[in-house]
């Protein structure tokens, strides 16, 4: 069987222009997991010509999540030249995706607000979040207006508790990699807290988790009443602000960065969203990463994800948006799933062709919680390579 269409609305083809060209705002379940497990059924796809395969339903609603390490090639410097390029390279993908789907786009920042407090040492971490939020918003506007993507980048708020244990232990990372003696220097000169990264040192800040987005009414208004334009929102996870306890209506900036995929996954949730993907540089969630039997996983549940800790062992990159995942479909509507991939998959990525689909119901060979992806162990003794440490243990 084909996918159910609960409700299609038609739209007049003059105000959708700016989408593609795409006429129809359909909402319906998520086929996502039929994918992982049969054969494509023509009849899924037969309601509109893509430029991927996939069998999930046209317009779902999908929050996409982008590392900022994908506005910064290997070996190249953090400009915003090379921002612009990197981001011209990532355009085409994002636009097929928003073509297709009722989708909201989300970016960390830890390169660039790095980089801004390195040239801005006393300026509050608030502040630079603002900053990078407005630079990479504008960016990202650029590259995908050049693909024929209308977007809306939008300046997002989001409480924090003060309070919150992750001020005690900062773990987040933030600006470029330095070496040993470098880490030292700036830790004593500037106060940073510094811990490895890999074989590298960088710099840590609290990362809190997110409370209240506040702008997440104006984003729903925006999805709801502009279906041609793709929301840009909670870039860098956010700024984070806190609530004066003697007047609520009050804000004021925390000094943190709030990780971008739980945000993300926040951000998803309240949405009502029906999938939310993590797009990295290094493509889904493996074990024993880097060794003879390494394997990806294809798909796994919360509960075998929670169950082996997957991803504990690196608090500041893989970690999170292991998290960010279970987080959002153990909080989502019914049949919510999410996936963690590289962003050069990220089409395959609806198929289950490509990355690690996160889903309470996995089915077929998924007693244990999870499908192996056993070709990969097989024949692929490279997986891919990433900046970020690697991946689930």
């Amino acid at each position: 069987k084909g996918p159910v269409i609960s409700k299609c609305v038609f739209i007049d083809k003059g105000k959708m222009q700016s989408n593609g060209g795409r006429q129809t705002l359909c909402r319906a379940g998520s086929s996502l997991l039929r994918a992982a497990l049969a054969p494509s059924s023509p009849a899924a796809t037969s309601a509109a010509v893509r430029a991927y395969t996939s069998t999930s339903p046209l317009n779902e609603r999908i929050v996409v999540a982008v590392g900022g390490n994908a506005l910064q090639r290997r070996g190249e410097r953090l400009t915003i030249e090379n921002s612009l390029k990197a981001a011209a390279d990532m355009a085409p993908t994002i636009a097929k995706l928003a073509r297709d789907h009722e989708l909201v786009l989300t970016h960390g920042n830890g390169p660039q607000v790095g980089e801004l407090a390195l040239e801005r040492s006393a300026a509050t971490f608030d502040v630079l979040g603002a900053e990078s939020m407005g630079q990479i918003g504008y960016v990202l506007a650029q590259a995908l207006s050049s693909v024929g993507c209308t977007t809306a980048p939008i300046i997002c708020q989001v409480v924090v508790d003060p309070n919150d244990d992750a001020f005690r232990d900062p773990t987040k990372f933030v600006g470029p990699i330095y070496g040993a003696k470098e880490a030292t220097a700036l830790s004593q000169s500037l106060g940073w807290a510094m811990k490895p990264d890999g074989e590298y040192f960088r710099r840590v800040v609290p990362s809190p988790p997110p409370g209240e987005i506040l702008q997440v009414s104006a984003i729903r208004t925006l999805l709801e009443q502009a279906p041609g334009v793709l929301p840009i929102a909670c870039g860098g996870g956010g700024i984070p602000v806190s609530r004066i306890p003697s007047n609520p209506t009050t804000l004021t900036g925390v000094e943190a960065v709030i990780d971008k995929d739980r945000c993300g996954a926040k951000l998803a949730n309240e949405l009502d969203a029906d999938g939310f993907i993590v797009l990295t540089d290094g493509g889904g969630i493996w074990q024993n990463f880097g060794k003879p039997d390494a394997r990806e996983m294809k798909a796994a549940t919360p509960e075998y994800l929670e169950g082996t800790k997957a991803g504990k062992n690196f608090p500041g990159s893989m970690g999170p948006k292991i998290q960010a995942a279970i987080d959002f479909v153990n909080g989502g509507k019914e049949g919510a799933w999410a996936a963690i991939g590289d962003l050069n998959d990220a089409a395959k990525i609806f198929g289950n062709d490509e990355g690690t689909l996160i889903k309470h119901d996995i089915g077929g060979d998924g007693h244990e919680g999870v499908i192996w992806r056993e070709s990969r162990a097989t024949f692929d003794s490279k997986p891919k390579q990433s900046k970020e440490p690697h991946k689930s243990g």
